[in-house]
């Protein structure tokens, strides 16, 4: 039976195969043929790099790195979106997340399961205020550092440099790099401030007098 079988599929093969030979046909030549040219890609990077470094092309491109980046640092990318509060709000954040696959230990121990519900806030315990502002507003600084003690609060920019205003007031201050905080905790406006309350933080958007 097993060589019927492998008889029926060779000659099943051969029959695709002459089927397939018979139909084909020599179209000739359609239109001028070129010869196929492949430049060595990394001789070519490696020319290209001589000549920057001969020319100092390439202590310009990094003296320029380093200017961008020392530029991003003082000054980062303000975080989109945030305006100054006109109205004041209030509302909760909770941190619960439902665990998606298996948490095992290097032991096989398991740490949490699927589906499993987790709230930080029953681990970790937030003793500082989160204070967001917009630090090329005077009147937001002035309120947020006359408010909050360092080990009250750290206050979070999202707008402004930190390091000119840890430099002008001697104290510690932070950014929402990419909006990551204020787009997670529902943050609009600022001046923002987040405590803790229990297993959620509590959120409050203060609408400063002079605001309209």
């Amino acid at each position: 039976m097993k060589r019927a079988i492998e008889s029926f599929a060779i000659v099943a093969l051969l029959s695709v195969s002459l089927t397939s030979a018979t139909r084909a046909s020599d179209h000739g030549v359609v239109g001028q043929v070129f010869p196929i040219i492949e430049p060595d890609l990394l001789a070519t990077i490696e020319a290209r790099l001589q000549r920057l470094q001969a020319t100092g092309g390439i202590d310009r491109m990094n003296a320029e790195f380093a200017k961008r980046s020392e530029a991003r640092v003082r000054r980062p990318k303000p975080v989109a979106g945030i305006t100054a509060a006109t109205e004041p709000r209030s509302w909760a954040y909770d941190p619960t997340i439902v665990i998606e696959r298996d948490v095992q230990d290097q032991k096989g121990n398991y740490i949490a399961r699927a589906g499993q519900t987790v709230n930080p806030l029953d681990f970790v315990a937030v003793h500082q205020a989160l204070v967001f502002v917009d630090g090329d507003d005077a009147a937001q600084m002035e309120w947020a550092t006359s408010q909050y003690s360092d080990l009250k609060a750290k206050i979070i920019l999202v707008n402004g440099s930190p390091i000119e205003e840890m430099t002008n007031r001697k104290r510690r201050f932070y950014f929402d790099q990419e909006g990551r905080l204020t787009g997670k905790l529902g943050i609009r406006h600022t001046p923002a401030v987040a405590v803790q309350n229990g297993r959620v933080l509590k959120l409050s958007e203060i609408k400063l007098k002079g605001i309209s």
